[in-house]
């Protein structure tokens, strides 16, 4: 039996509702789409950072003075870890090319990590030599 016109013209504006909607979610994700993917970058970031200070924390943890013997031994271990923590992000994916995105992330962590670490009080003091060679007493 063949749909009245009535139902024919009802299935019709229920199409054209779904399709306003849908075209509605088209173009937020076109919208935010940018927003989401820089949010998603962030994310990605701070999971290597943290996940390079673990392995860092752990390969230090086992030496005496919890520091390398020479700054290549302390070079050495830094790029370990960061391709340790990078194994881990990448772990469900082919392994063979590493972003280099991620690793300039992870760079720009550390010297922000770095920072931070400066400008806590007992660093900051404006006489300290530490706060002179890191010019931070010109905060």
């Amino acid at each position: 039996m063949e749909p009245y016109p009535d139902e024919m013209f009802e299935e019709a504006e229920h199409r054209e509702k779904e399709n306003q909607v849908l075209q509605i979610a088209i173009d937020a994700m076109e919208k935010y789409d940018s927003a989401f993917k820089e949010l998603a970058r962030i994310e990605r970031a701070e999971r290597i950072l943290e996940r390079y200070n673990n392995f860092y924390n752990i390969e230090c943890s086992g030496l005496a003075w919890g520091t390398p013997i020479t700054p290549e031994f302390q070079q050495a271990m830094a790029l370990e870890c960061m391709l340790d923590a990078l194994r881990c992000e990448n772990m469900n994916h082919e392994f063979d090319v590493i972003p280099t995105d991620d690793i300039n992330d992870l760079i720009n962590g550390l010297y922000q990590q770095g920072r931070d670490s400066l400008a806590r009080p007992e660093w900051a003091h404006p006489e300290s030599s530490l706060a002179k060679n890191f010019n931070l007493g010109d905060k």
